[in-house]
């Protein structure tokens, strides 16, 4: 009996011993493999460039510190941080810092609704109506009569007397002009919708759903509170009329489209928005240091002046999750994470033994889907196409950003921008927190640095 409870004890004490040797072995193999710049075809030299770029840009005040990751053929040959944590301060910008996403958020909800198109739980073109019945009545808002022409007359008029102002002068103006502006709301009519609104024009911003300095959100003046859940808020938006007839035009919406998205995210899928990516994207990519809400003892790897932006994020701290309604600009994250997610992308939907899309559903994610209404708009321009929850260059002389042919990219209000080429299979990362023209720049090292 003596024998046989040793043997028990020692095999105890195997199993306990590899299953702490698998905890190590999948924790590192769940993570990006770093080389050497020319082992993937990239010059060394010509990327040293960024340092000197970035360093340009910090002295100049213009930037207080960044940290740039680049991945190539599943190679990180690339991650520095740049600069200072905090202005204030002489902490160097640590390589884990997080950063506010912003909009950067975006395509991780354009991913988890693309998990579902795989799991056959939602389509396209199913209309918002089958999952939230208040969108099914929408109206759309019709201006017959600006009242910003005469503002506007006023204006080149004054712009004109005041031609050797200073410019600090010539921006309060245009301010000015601006908040006039938009506290004025036009005559206007509303017309009934001439079809569905579908899941594909609220993931491609054609829905004309809460655009940026649209009538819609104008005329309507209800508000979320921060109680307000995804479950709350999102039908009684309905009552926002359309800014135009869907898929007609194509106008950024920088919040309401993708609530409504993340709404029929939970009822398809019978869990909460944050649970769901927790679960379908953020584990298996080993985003570890991806949150909604971020934890007290990690705060030290933001700027102080951020802190209460990742403690509450527009909600009741201390409630669940899913009273926090402005998701689809409300993720924190690193460079490192956001590599693993845009090397998900590349490899066609899969990382670290996790096919987390299909290919043919990243591809379709990553394809033009609007024709020329990219092309058309201000925030797009020529050359540039978008697929769902992102930007596509469909012809690099074209366009503005000089990046290669089928590159896909989108960023943030607080400046973070990711992009990335499949041809080259190549990834960029750019966290920072204060936008520029910097990446632009960036990038056109990067295609330098190209050797074959």
């Amino acid at each position: 009996m003596l024998l046989v409870g040793c043997f028990h004890a020692v095999k105890a004490d195997e199993t306990k011993l590899g299953s702490s040797i698998g905890k190590i072995s999948n924790t590192a193999i769940n993570e990006l493999s770093h080389g050497n710049p020319e082992e993937v075809g990239m010059s060394s030299e010509v990327l040293k460039k960024i340092d000197g770029l970035v360093q340009q840009y910090i002295d100049a005040g213009r930037i207080e510190g960044a940290v740039i990751g680049i991945i190539r053929q599943s190679k990180v040959i690339y991650l520095e941080a740049h600069g200072v944590l905090e202005g204030k301060t002489s902490k160097p910008m640590p390589e884990d810092s997080i950063f506010i996403m912003a909009s950067s958020t975006k395509p991780v909800i354009g991913l988890a609704t693309m998990i579902l198109f795989d799991d056959g739980l939602i389509s396209p073109d199913d209309p918002v109506s089958k999952y939230i019945p208040e969108y099914k009545d929408v109206q759309v808002v019709i201006p017959t009569k600006l009242v910003d022409k005469d503002v506007k007359v006023k204006s080149q008029a004054k712009k004109k007397s005041v031609k050797n102002s200073t410019s600090k002068t010539k921006a309060k103006s245009k301010k000015d002009w601006y908040s006039k502006n938009k506290r004025e709301i036009p005559e206007y009519r509303l017309e009934k919708i001439n079809r569905p609104l579908t899941i594909h024009d609220l993931l491609t911003h054609t829905a004309g759903l809460g655009t940026k300095g649209g009538l819609g959100s104008l005329i309507v003046k209800d508000r979320a509170t921060p109680e307000d859940t995804l479950a709350t808020w999102v039908p009684r938006m309905a009552a926002r009329p359309l800014d135009f007839q869907p898929g007609t035009r194509w106008a950024y919406s920088s919040g309401s489209g993708l609530k409504v998205v993340g709404r029929i995210i939970e009822i398809a899928s019978g869990m909460s928005l944050h649970e769901f990516i927790q679960s379908r994207i953020l584990d298996p990519l080993n985003m570890k240091d991806t949150y909604w809400d971020v934890p007290e003892d990690q705060l030290y790897r933001m700027p102080y002046k951020f802190h209460s932006k990742a403690k509450g994020n527009g909600r009741v701290i201390g409630e669940d999750l899913s009273t926090y309604v402005s998701n689809s600009g409300g993720l924190f994250s690193t460079a490192r994470d956001y590599l693993h997610f845009q090397q998900m992308l590349v490899n066609g939907g899969s990382l670290f033994g996790h096919q987390i899309l299909k290919s043919e559903t990243v591809a379709m994610m990553t394809t033009n889907q609007v024709g020329n209404l990219f092309s058309q708009a201000a925030k797009g321009g020529p050359g540039q196409g978008y697929g769902y929850t992102t930007a596509i260059t469909l012809d690099q002389k074209k366009s503005r950003n000089g990046q290669i042919e089928g590159t896909y990219s989108w960023g943030g209000a607080a400046g973070t921008v990711s992009w990335t080429t499949p041809s080259k299979k190549l990834s960029v990362v750019y966290m920072v927190q204060k936008p520029s023209d910097l990446p632009r720049k960036i990038g056109a090292i990067v295609r330098e640095a190209i050797i074959d």
